[in-house]
């Protein structure tokens, strides 16, 4: 599960992977290690709670709530 970036990123491709000289990898997603890559990946893990029925606690933004069958599911 990669966050999407929000700017362009390029970076020199991985040691091994040849490619003509000059040129260099455009990311599509987050990578592990980016700084903004944790925020990346909670804001689309976020996303994918709310797309399944999922709430957000409005006193503690790490808690999930959804109800089913007369049961409320936490998630922290």
């Amino acid at each position: 599960l990669n966050g999407y970036l929000r700017e362009e990123m390029y970076m020199l491709p991985p040691e091994g992977v040849e490619i003509e000289p000059g040129m260099v990898c455009k990311l599509k997603k987050a990578l592990y290690g980016l700084k903004q890559a944790s925020r990346q990946w909670n804001e689309r893990f976020d996303q994918f709670l709310k797309s399944i029925g999922f709430t957000q606690s409005n006193v503690d933004k790490c808690v999930y709530q959804k109800y089913v069958n007369n049961s409320t599911i936490f998630l922290v």
